[in-house]
């Protein structure tokens, strides 16, 4: 019979593991920036797995989740800074703090009122952190710099549309992006191209699509992500009929596989 675990056993393997006796030396020697992208990846995994429909892996990753969880609070309790139970007892209180329809008296019906609810008590905590830093709150705190730019990129343009700043009409965001693209355009053909110009308009332009995506009311990163597997399937497609010839795309010119590219691209509109 399978030993059984609890929460409290992934607490002493993960502190047998850091133990400097005994324990494993590459573990041993990790701190939290070497473990940081890690815990990026295995949330990435999570997604990836659920996005699958594949609970098996989600079981499989969501536990590779909680143990960067776990080693994260591990290291933090080595130097003295807190413990798991700290970081249990500060989410539960979180929780708790928003969510006053179900632990309260606060009355909150749908779900709509909830979000509204919920930001609200997050801007009074971003404001209460400001004032112990000394310094007035911005509508822009609390958004990661660790996000993927693009998702950032979004979440900065909500925060600055719920106090006026934000165009009224997507046709308005559609004139900033044929701006921006020309000025762009502009740089590439200047008679010295000015590499960090050139790489400046290009962060402008893809702000702007982002901003396009959130007014239209489409996830940029889910639409870029539907757009890196329709050119995955298509580039196999590519692939699969050069091989029928005996070929590779390096042994091809350019012109062929585009010529493919459209085959692949017609049957996929054919089949759908």
């Amino acid at each position: 019979m399978a030993t059984k675990y609890s929460m409290d056993d992934l607490l002493q393997i993960m502190a047998r593991l850091r133990a400097k006796e005994g324990g494993c030396p590459w573990d041993v020697e990790q701190t939290f920036e070497t473990i940081a992208p890690y815990t990026i990846e295995e949330a990435y995994e999570v997604d990836e797995a659920i996005r699958a429909g594949d609970m098996e892996a989600l079981k499989d990753e969501l536990g590779d989740l909680l143990f960067q969880a776990v080693f994260h609070a591990q290291m933090a309790a080595e130097e003295g800074l807190f413990s798991f139970s700290d970081v249990v007892q500060n989410v539960s209180e979180k929780m708790v703090r928003r969510h006053p329809h179900v632990f309260g008296d606060a009355d909150i019906a749908t779900a709509d009122a909830q979000v509204g609810a919920w930001e609200a008590q997050k801007a009074k905590e971003r404001a209460k952190k400001a004032a112990s830093e000394g310094r007035a709150p911005s509508a822009l705190d609390g958004v990661s710099i660790s996000l993927p730019a693009l998702l950032r990129a979004v979440k900065l343009q909500k925060r600055a549309a719920r106090v006026g700043f934000d165009w009224s009409e997507t046709t308005d965001v559609l004139a900033k992006m044929q701006e921006e693209a020309a000025e762009l355009v502009a740089e590439v053909h200047a008679n010295e191209p000015d590499r960090a110009r050139i790489k400046d308009e290009l962060g402008d332009l893809l702000f702007v699509m982002a901003n396009l995506a959130r007014h239209l009311d489409v996830d940029p990163e889910e639409a870029l992500r539907g757009t890196n597997a329709k050119f995955e399937r298509r580039f196999h497609k590519i692939e699969e009929l050069l091989g029928k010839k005996g070929k590779s795309p390096k042994e091809s010119t350019l012109e062929e596989m585009d010529s493919l590219w459209n085959i692949a691209k017609a049957e996929e509109k054919a089949a759908q």
